[in-house]
């Protein structure tokens, strides 16, 4: 469960990040759905947030969501966005179903 949490936070990230018209013109040739990018990264950031309180209850999942803020928000910021721009589209799109691949398969 601690992947898909990983993977819904780096695509809430993302998509946090293209409704911003900077990172949209970086990464998304000429699309103009800001307030459609802000409501998908909240309510991704939500969804993972029960994700990981239902996984691992109200006393750890808070902190565990926070890691998993963590990390994708450094992955991000510090490994793709100034070296691999290009990956990070096809990434927030990837790890979510590898997250959930791995939660389906034991």
């Amino acid at each position: 469960m601690m992947l898909l949490a990983l993977g819904l936070s780096f695509a809430a990230f993302t998509a946090l990040s293209l409704a911003m018209e900077k990172h949209q013109r970086e990464l998304q040739r000429g699309s103009e759905r800001t307030s459609l990018w802000r409501w998908l990264g909240w309510g991704l950031l939500a969804l993972a947030f029960a994700v990981c309180v239902a996984d691992h209850g109200w006393a750890a999942g808070p902190v565990l969501w926070l890691g998993a803020l963590t990390a994708a928000g450094l992955l991000l910021a510090f490994g793709l966005y100034p070296y691999r721009p290009r990956w990070i589209v096809p990434l927030a799109w990837a790890l979510p179903v590898i997250g959930l691949a791995a939660t389906v398969v034991p």
